[in-house]
């Protein structure tokens, strides 16, 4: 998740929404990202979907099975969904997501029936993943440049 953080990091200076992700494989990051959006012009740019395509590349698979993807935040339903089409086994996030979350906070897309269940775990460094959340968003509407 430290290492999630820092992608965070890197998008907080790219005044990105601060969301970071690694995926890993065999206790090798294959893959690490962080929200685009801003700078790609790009509504699927989240720090997921980016992450997962990086995953895909390396294992020359539509498929990830047995990796698991560190979030600082609960991934959104669009994040979600792409993960049970990529068959991952474990998602980890930082921090809820009451908005958008689609591991439980607003819907839970494991209780969906669909093909693929996902093994979650949350709240691994809870506060930090929060913090820096919070410290964007404070800065945004100190600015009058608030989106949420």
């Amino acid at each position: 998740m430290e290492k999630a953080l820092g992608q965070a990091q890197s998008a907080l200076a790219e005044d990105e929404v601060p969301v970071g992700a690694v995926i890993v494989y065999k206790n090798q990051i294959i893959a690490k990202a962080y929200n685009q959006v801003e700078r790609l012009k790009d509504p699927t740019a989240h720090a997921e979907m980016i992450a997962i395509t990086q995953a895909a590349n390396f294992l020359g698979s539509k498929w990830i099975n047995d990796a698991v993807l560190y979030v600082t935040v609960e991934p959104c339903s669009m994040c979600a969904g792409a993960l049970v089409l990529s068959r991952i086994a474990n998602v980890v996030f930082g921090t809820e997501d009451p908005k958008t979350g689609a591991f439980g906070s607003k819907v839970d897309i494991n209780r969906l029936g669909l093909n693929h269940k996902i093994k979650v775990k949350k709240g691994v460094l809870r506060e930090e993943c929060a913090d820096i959340l919070k410290e964007f968003f404070r800065n945004k509407r100190k600015n009058g440049k608030c989106l949420v």
